[in-house]
């Protein structure tokens, strides 16, 4: 297996587990403090971008035996 795939792969689940853990926020806050929306988006674009950058590594790196 492939270093770049393997580092796809991590950073894919870590943005799978940002993007629930914003959600989880996300319902759980009744509050609309300036704080919880600053962690939200945080958790939600860096939960994007890494599940996107991860996807794109796992998809465009070729698997050479």
């Amino acid at each position: 297996m492939n270093i770049k795939r393997i580092f796809g792969s991590i950073l894919t689940v870590l943005g799978i587990i940002a993007l629930i853990v914003a959600a989880v926020q996300f319902v759980n806050n009744s509050s609309t403090g300036v704080q919880n929306i600053k962690t939200l988006l945080t958790l939600g674009i860096l939960g994007l971008l890494f599940f996107i950058a991860g996807l794109g590594l796992v998809r465009t790196t070729k698997d050479e035996s």
